[in-house]
């Protein structure tokens, strides 16, 4: 576990504070580039409040800090420097408010209901809300193996589910199967999709123009997009490794 973190649970309140053990290296690994710097921050789901001191202390008092959650007595969970919104995560309105209030926000993580439904709508609704280079992770993701959650496994309906055609459509640029497989806007704005055990993160840089292949040779460099404009497409190794 990280020092920030591990540090900092020796000191907890009355503030209820629950996470997984592992989530800390990952908040470590994905989150520490924003620490020190006048982000926008926005988590769904409150609970006890625990993590709302949490990321205050982690992000410092640059940082601005919102919280949503469905039950009105978080509200009072809120500390100086921080909001605490209420509302329902799978409400477009809702979520269309806050982001005019509080966004575009730097990074989003949702530790609200758990529910795939709910998590899938949430996503969908923020992502544009998503400032350049920010970062969206989805926690508890395990949910997803859980009918009682809207998952179960191989569930088209569950956030993991979701997640793997994200990378689909992240990879759509080089579609071969136009009909089947369109391209997908999103591809200019999906940078990379990290998964972690129980925890989905999707990063957003614009890509203003499509992939570029780079040949380099003799000091000469060229550039071709030709590789997304052919079809039928064969390895240069075919029926020279036994296929």
């Amino acid at each position: 576990m990280a020092d920030f973190f591990s540090d900092y649970l020796k000191t907890t309140d009355e503030r209820l504070l629950s996470k997984w053990a592992h989530y800390f290296d990952v908040y470590t690994r994905e989150l520490t580039r924003f620490r020190g710097r006048p982000i926008s921050f926005l988590e769904i789901g409150v609970f006890r409040g625990g993590s709302i001191p949490m990321w205050k202390g982690f992000f410092g008092d640059q940082a601005r800090l919102t919280f949503i959650d469905i039950d009105p007595a978080c509200k009072a969970l809120e500390i100086p420097g921080t909001s605490v919104e209420i509302g329902n995560q799978a409400d477009p309105a809702f979520l269309a408010d806050i982001a005019a209030k509080h966004g575009p926000f730097d990074v989003i993580l949702d530790d609200g209901s758990h529910v795939c439904a709910h998590q899938i709508a949430s996503y969908e609704n923020l992502w544009p809300h998503l400032a350049e280079g920010g970062l969206y992770l989805v926690e508890d993701c395990h949910t997803s193996y859980w009918p009682g959650f809207g998952g179960g496994y191989r569930n088209e309906a569950s956030f993991i589910e979701y997640a793997k055609r994200m990378i689909d459509r992240m990879h759509s640029w080089y579609t071969d199967q136009d009909a089947l497989f369109p391209f997908d806007p999103i591809a200019k704005e999906l940078h990379s999709i990290r998964c972690y055990d129980s925890i989905v993160v999707a990063e957003k840089r614009t890509k203003t123009m499509p992939p570029t292949t780079i040949y380099a040779q003799n000091g000469k460099v060229t550039r071709s997009r030709r590789a997304l404009e052919i079809r039928g497409r064969k390895s240069a190794f075919a029926g020279k490794d036994g296929t």
